[in-house]
């Protein structure tokens, strides 16, 4: 590392919130907490990563560091679409870009719901710069099949067709990523409804061919071929169905099951920020577990 990367990273650090150029996109990123092994934590559907900032300070006082950060496309990150492969997928190579830009390989990889399954495809498409994966609130299931492709895509497909990229602007989905940074109105004032629709609609297409698999987009035999220590805590909704983290435990070898004291909801999504009195529980066994797997606290 030169000189000038280590004072580039350095400034960075003492920063709580920062922006970072990552495989050509502008990625928002902070580091919480000064000393300890690094963990990151994903956020679910396409939020950006304040809703972990309270488990982030909580893992703090454990004596971790934690990496959160904005995929692109979600909170203040850049706006930059393509279809070639699944989003998680290229969130997973855009984290692992990510830390070893800031040294931070390996590390543990945690997230909840599509940060799950994102931390999944992280092990499997760069199992060297992993530590432990921490999986929260695993999603699959017939019902989750039905319900995500509308939220994810087929909303946005609609408000294109009926008023162009003027439109999908002013959703509360991508406004709010337009407060968070103001050039992603730009960014999508520059693509066609066309484009955008095209888009929109392989990457639908992509997640759908997947979703009939013990976790959307990843088979039995890749969750088989996982060999790092993990950890998997199930949901309780219907989205987020308990038996779905039963399962994945069934198949990926020698992982950690920790069941939550909570009953089965039949709500289709228990929001996340109602585990908030569950936290202390999370955090203690997440660090239980990353001391027991090399840790250094």
């Amino acid at each position: 590392m030169t000189t000038e990367t280590w004072s580039r990273l350095q400034n960075r650090s003492s920063s709580r919130m920062s922006m970072i150029e990552i495989r050509g996109v502008n990625l928002r990123y902070e580091i919480v907490g000064e000393t300890g092994t690094l963990v990151t934590l994903i956020t679910g559907g396409r939020r950006g990563y304040k809703e972990f900032l309270p488990m982030a300070r909580k893992l703090v006082t454990e004596g971790f560091r934690v990496l959160l950060h904005d995929r692109r496309n979600t909170g203040a990150s850049d706006i930059s679409m393509s279809a070639g492969e699944v989003e998680e997928a290229v969130w997973a190579d855009d984290l692992h870009a990510l830390l070893r830009e800031l040294g931070e390989v390996p590390a543990f990889i945690g997230g909840s719901s599509s940060g799950a399954r994102t931390a999944l495809f992280f092990g499997l498409r760069h199992p060297d710069a992993v530590r432990g994966l921490l999986l929260l609130r695993v999603t699959g299931g017939a019902f989750a099949a039905a319900r995500l492709p509308e939220n994810y895509y087929d909303q946005f497909i609609r408000v294109a067709e009926a008023g162009g990229m003027e439109a999908v602007c002013a959703t509360p989905e991508y406004g709010e990523r337009i407060v968070a940074n103001a050039g992603n109105r730009e960014r999508l004032m520059n693509m066609s409804a066309m484009d955008f629709i095209d888009i929109q609609t392989r990457l639908r297409d992509l997640f759908m061919a997947g979703s009939s698999l013990p976790v959307f987009g990843l088979s039995e035999a890749e969750l088989g071929s996982l060999d790092m220590p993990t950890l998997i805590i199930p949901g309780n909704d219907r989205v987020h169905d308990s038996r779905v983290g039963l399962t994945v435990h069934g198949m990926i070898p020698g992982s950690e099951l920790h069941r939550l004291p909570i009953e089965d909801s039949d709500e289709p999504v228990v929001p996340f920020a109602e585990w908030g009195d569950l936290e202390p529980e999370i955090v203690g066994v997440f660090a239980d577990f990353m001391r027991r797997h090399g840790a250094r606290a």
